[in-house]
C-alpha cells in the first residue's frame, strides 16, 4: 500500500501509472522484431506472424495466436499468400487481409471460418494499406489499393463494398490516414502532405483542423479515440494536435521536440477524463502528451506495440504487458500524497482501528462533522475497481466496509456488486486465462461477452463458475456453456459414440433449456451419425428431432418419431419430404407400415391429388374406397358417358367388395340418369343430374304424370312420398280439377288433412272445404278451423269431448259475435272437466 503511488506520473492537472499486467510467457527468439502483430481490444488475444521474406518465398512463416499473457493458443504454418496485416473482430475472430484483397477468417485457437474478397479492383491492383476498425454495424475493413483508391466495408458479416471518392493531387502513398465513425456512417480521413481530406459515400472534401502549428508542413501520423469521438494529429514539426474529430474544436497542441519518424500513436483518454491525452512510440522511447507543455517520458528496452482501449493503453513488448492510463479519480482522491478527501480519511481510519489506536475515531469524527461518510465509502469502493492489486482492492473494501458500520441507510449494492465484479476480474486476470479487464472495461463488455470470451477458448468450468456466482439466469449463463461445451465434446475424435452420449446426458441432465438437436446437428457435421441418433434421444421436442432426422437420410425413423408426436403437421411435413425424395413404389411400402401416417397422406389425396389416392386404393385392394373414389369422380364429370362408365367402375368395386347395398343403390343411379337422358331427348325438359325427388317434382310440375308414375313404379318410391309430391306439384299449378280427381283416384296414405292445409297455403278456401268432411275425426278441429269454419270446430270438438281442442276452439272465438257458442263451449269444456 505505501507503494500504490510509486509509479504515478504527473501530468498537467492530472496524473498517469503505468502498470505491470503480466511477464509473458512467450519465448519469441527476436521480440516483436519484424513481426505482424494484432492485439484484440478488452484484454483479447495476440496474433503475431513473422513478415514474408521475399527472398525465399517458399520458407513458411508459422501464425501464432496467444492469450494476454503470452500463453500459447494456437499456431499453425501460413500457406496462403501475403499477409499485410492482421486484425481481431468484435467476436475475437482473428481477420488476415492479403496482398490480393482476399480476407481469411480464424477463430482464436486457429480454426479456419471462412474467406471472401474485397473485389476485382482491389485483387487487380493489390493492397497497399489497411485498417481493421469496429463500427456500429460490426467489424469493418479499409483498404488503399496499388491505384490509391480506398475501398471500404463497414461490416464483414455482410460485404458490401464502398468505392470511395479519388484524393486531388495524391501521386503516392499518403503521409497517413484513419478511418472515423461519425452519425453511423464510416469516413476516412487522409492527409496528404499538409492537406486534410475527409472522404465519404459521394465526395472528397478538403478540411483544415483548427489551431494547427503554423510550423507543420505535413502530417505524418493520426490516431482515432476509442470511441471516435477524438482525433490526434502529429506533424513533421513534432507537434501533436488533439482535437475533436470532427476537426471543429481543438482541445491542445504539444510540441515534444522530436522530428524522428513515429512508429505508433494512440490515445489515452479515460472516460469522463477532463484532459485529452495521446501516447506517441518512437524507436525506445515513449510519450505521453496532454494539455500541458510538459510530458511524460518512458523508455523502452524491447520493440513494442500499444493496444488503444476504453480507459488507456496497453504496451506489449516481448518480455512484458503493461497498462498506462490516466489515474482513475477516485484512486487519485484517496492516494494522493496529503489528500484530506473523505476516502482518504476513511482509509486512514481503518487503518488506525487496525492498530487498534483511537485516531480511528478522531478521522471518523471529521469525515461525519462534514456529513460525507456515504461519499467517502463510495470513494473506497470506486477506487477498488480500478485497482489490479488484489491485496489494495481488500484493503480498500474494508476501509469501506467499516465506513459502512456507522451508516443505517446505505444501499448495500454498490458494495456487493463490486466485490462480485472484482472477484471475477481477479479470476479472468490470472496467467492461465490471461483475460487483463479493467473494471471500465468489463462494465462496458457486460458479463454475457465475458462468458463468450472464456467458452471461446474452451474455458468451460471457469465460465460455469462465473454464471454461478453472478446468479445469472440459467439460459443465459450455465446452460449455453454446457451447450457450447458438448457441440466442442461430439468433435472429439478420440473417444467412442456410446462414451461421448453418456457423458453428455450426464453432464447435461439438470440443464434448462439446452437443444439437443443443436448438438447433435453439430455431430452429424462432424461426420458422427451415429452420436447425433443417440443425442437426438435426448431431445423431449420432436420437432426440433425431425429435421436432423431427414437430414441425416433416417426417413423411417423420422416418421416415427414425428408420429410419436402426435403433431399432424410434423407428420406431413415428413410425408411430403418423403413423397420428394423416394420413388413411388418405396413411399406406398414406407406408408403401409405406419398407418397413421398412410390415413393422412389420404386426407391429403382426398383434397390435392384424388390420382394418387386411386393408387394407394389400388394397392391395397380397397374395392370399398374404391367405389366410393369412382362414385365421388363420377360428379365431377360433365359427359353423361363419362359418369356412367365410372358408376359402372363403382358398382363392380362395391361387388369385389360384396357390399351390395352400394352397389344397387349406385345401379339405381344409373337407371335414373338413363331415364333422365331419354326424358331430356324427348320432351326437352333438363333433368340429367337431378335427383329422384327433384326428377318426379320437375315431371309433375310439367304434366308428365304418367312418366313421374313411371318412375314411381320402377323405383318403388314409397306411396306417401308420391301422394306429397304429386299434391304439391299439383298446387303449385293451381289445377284443383286434376287435384279432386287425385283425391278420389284412391284412398289418400296421407289423409285429407294435406288437401286441406295445401289449398290455404295457396288461399282458396273453397277448395280446401271439400275435403274437410273426408278428413279424419281426431284431424276434425284442424280442418275446420283451417278453413275458418270455427263453429265446425266446435261441433267436432264437443263431439270428440277433448278439453285441449275445445280450449283451442275457444281461443279462436269472439266473445262479443259468438258469445252463444262461447257459452256451449264452456259447457261442455266444464262438463268434460267433471269427468
Amino acid at each position: 500500500m505505501a507503494f500504490v503511488t510509486a509509479n504515478w506520473n504527473p501530468l498537467g492537472d492530472a496524473f498517469y501509472r503505468k502498470i505491470e499486467l503480466y511477464e509473458m510467457g512467450w519465448n519469441l527468439k527476436d521480440g516483436l522484431r519484424d513481426c505482424l502483430v494484432a492485439a484484440a481490444p478488452y484484454g483479447g488475444p495476440i496474433a503475431l506472424l513473422k513478415a514474408h521474406n521475399r527472398r525465399s518465398p517458399s520458407a513458411r512463416p508459422q501464425l501464432e495466436i496467444f492469450s494476454s499473457s503470452g500463453l500459447p493458443l494456437a499456431s499453425f504454418p501460413w500457406k496462403s499468400g501475403v499477409v499485410k496485416q492482421l486484425g481481431w473482430t468484435v467476436s475475437d475472430d482473428l481477420l488476415c487481409v492479403q496482398e490480393d484483397g482476399t480476407l481469411l477468417v480464424y477463430d482464436l485457437l486457429g480454426g479456419f471460418k471462412r474467406h471472401f474478397s474485397m473485389g476485382n479492383e482491389v485483387s487487380q491492383s493489390q493492397v497497399l494499406e489497411t485498417k481493421i476498425f469496429h463500427s456500429p454495424y460490426g467489424t469493418g475493413v479499409a483498404i488503399l489499393t496499388g491505384a490509391l483508391r480506398f475501398t471500404l466495408a463497414t461490416n464483414i458479416d455482410d460485404i458490401k463494398l464502398r468505392r470511395l471518392p479519388e484524393v486531388p493531387g495524391l501521386q503516392g502513398a499518403p503521409s497517413c490516414w484513419a478511418v472515423l465513425t461519425q452519425d453511423r456512417q464510416s469516413k476516412v480521413l487522409v492527409a496528404n502532405g499538409s492537406h486534410l481530406f475527409v472522404l465519404d459515400n459521394t465526395a472528397c472534401t478538403p478540411v483544415t483542423p483548427p489551431g494547427l502549428s503554423p510550423q507543420a508542413s505535413s502530417i505524418v501520423h493520426m490516431c482515432v479515440s476509442f470511441s471516435y469521438k477524438y482525433l490526434a494529429l502529429l506533424t513533421d514539426s513534432g507537434h501533436v494536435w488533439m482535437g475533436t474529430s470532427n476537426l471543429k474544436e481543438k482541445l491542445s497542441e504539444v510540441d515534444t521536440k522530436i522530428k524522428a519518424p513515429t512508429k505508433q500513436m494512440a490515445w489515452c483518454r479515460r472516460p469522463k477524463s477532463q484532459q485529452p491525452s495521446a501516447v506517441v512510440m518512437w524507436d525506445g522511447l515513449l510519450l505521453v502528451v496532454g494539455e500541458c507543455k510538459e510530458t511524460i517520458q518512458y523508455h523502452l528496452d524491447d520493440d513494442s506495440i500499444l493496444v488503444p482501449e476504453l480507459d488507456g493503453v496497453r504496451i506489449i513488448s516481448g518480455t512484458h504487458h503493461e497498462l498506462l492510463q490516466e489515474v482513475p479519480g477516485a484512486c487519485e482522491e484517496i492516494f494522493k500524497i496529503a489528500s484530506m478527501a473523505p476516502g482518504a480519511l476513511l482509509l486512514e481510519a481503518h487503518k488506525e482501528y487496525e492498530k487498534e489506536s483511537q485516531k480511528a475515531d478522531e478521522y471518523l469524527r471529521e469525515i461525519k462533522e462534514q456529513s460525507l461518510l456515504s461519499e467517502a465509502v463510495r470513494q473506497c469502493v470506486e477506487a477498488a475497481g480500478h485497482e489490479h492489486e488484489p491485496e489494495t482492492q481488500k484493503t480498500l473494501l474494508r476501509a469501506a466496509s467499516f465506513g459502512k458500520c456507522f451508516l443505517s441507510n446505505f444501499p448495500p449494492e454498490q458494495f456487493v456488486g463490486m466485490c462480485r465484479d472484482l472477484r471475477v476480474l481477479n479470476a479472468v486476470r490470472d496467467y492461465t486465462v490471461g483475460i487483463p479487464l479493467s473494471h471500465t472495461q468489463f462494465k462496458q463488455m457486460t458479463i454475457q461477452v465475458l462468458i463468450d470470451r472464456l467458452v471461446y477458448r474452451k474455458l468451460y468450468p471457469l465460465a460455469i463458475e462465473v454464471c454461478r456466482y453472478l446468479k445469472t439466469p440459467e439460459y443465459q449463463g450455465v446452460s449455453r456453456v454446457l451447450k457450447h461445451w458438448a457441440c466442442y465434446k461430439v468433435q472429439q475424435k478420440e473417444e467412442s459414440d456410446e462414451v461421448i452420449a453418456k457423458a453428455v446426458s450426464v453432464k447435461l441432465a439438470d440443464a434448462a433449456g439446452i437443444s439437443y438437436s443443436e448438438i447433435a446437428t453439430k455431430a452429424y457435421e462432424s461426420g458422427r451419425t451415429e452420436l447425433a441418433i443417440k443425442l437426438l434421444e435426448f431431445e423431449p421436442r420432436s420437432g426440433e428431432q425431425v429435421p436432423l432426422l431427414l437430414k441425416m437420410k433416417k426417413s423411417p425413423l423420422a416418421l416415427s418419431k414425428a408420429i410419436e408426436s402426435g403433431d399432424t403437421d410434423l407428420v406431413y411435413t415428413v410425408v411430403m419430404y418423403l413423397k420428394n425424395e423416394l420413388n413411388r413404389g418405396d413411399f406406398f411400402m414406407m406408408l403401409r407400415n405406419q398407418p397413421v401416417a398412410l390415413s393422412l397422406y389420404k386426407q391429403f389425396c382426398k383434397h390435392q391429388e384424388q390420382d394418387t389416392l386411386k393408387d394407394l386404393f389400388n394397392q391395397d385392394d380397397d374395392h370399398e374406397e374404391l367405389g366410393n373414389f369412382y362414385v365421388k369422380a363420377s360428379y365431377k364429370e360433365q359427359r353423361l358417358e363419362a359418369r356412367i362408365g365410372h358408376l359402372q367402375s363403382a358398382v363392380d368395386e362395391y361387388y369385389k367388395a360384396k357390399n351390395e347395398f352400394s352397389a344397387k343403390t349406385t345401379e339405381d343411379e344409373m337407371r335414373l340418369l338413363r331415364f333422365q337422358r331419354k326424358l331430356e331427348e324427348e320432351k326437352g325438359e333438363q333433368l340429367v343430374g337431378f335427383s329422384l325427388h327433384d326428377t318426379m317434382t320437375t315431371l309433375l310440375s310439367v304434366g308428365l304424370h304418367k312418366h313421374a308414375e313411371q318412375l314411381y313404379k320402377d323405383f318403388r318410391v314409397p306411396d306417401k312420398r308420391f301422394w306429397w309430391l304429386r299434391l304439391k306439384a299439383l298446387a303449385e299449378k293451381e289445377d284443383w280439377e286434376e287435384l279432386e280427381k287425385f283425391s278420389k283416384s284412391k284412398k289418400s296414405p296421407i289423409g285429407y288433412l294435406p288437401f286441406v292445409e295445401v289449398c290455404i297455403k295457396h288461399h282458396n278456401k273453397y277448395e280446401a272445404r271439400k275435403y274437410v268432411s273426408k278428413v279424419t275425426l281426431e284431424q276434425k278441429v284442424k280442418a275446420h278451423l283451417a278453413v275458418g269454419d270455427v263453429e265446425g270446430a266446435a261441433e267436432a270438438a264437443i263431439e270428440r269431448r277433448n278439453e285441449s281442442e275445445i280450449g283451442t276452439v275457444l281461443s279462436r272465438c269472439s266473445a262479443t259475435t259468438d258469445h252463444l257458442l262461447v257459452e256451449r263451449l264452456n259447457r261442455a269444456k266444464a262438463t268434460v272437466a267433471k269427468k
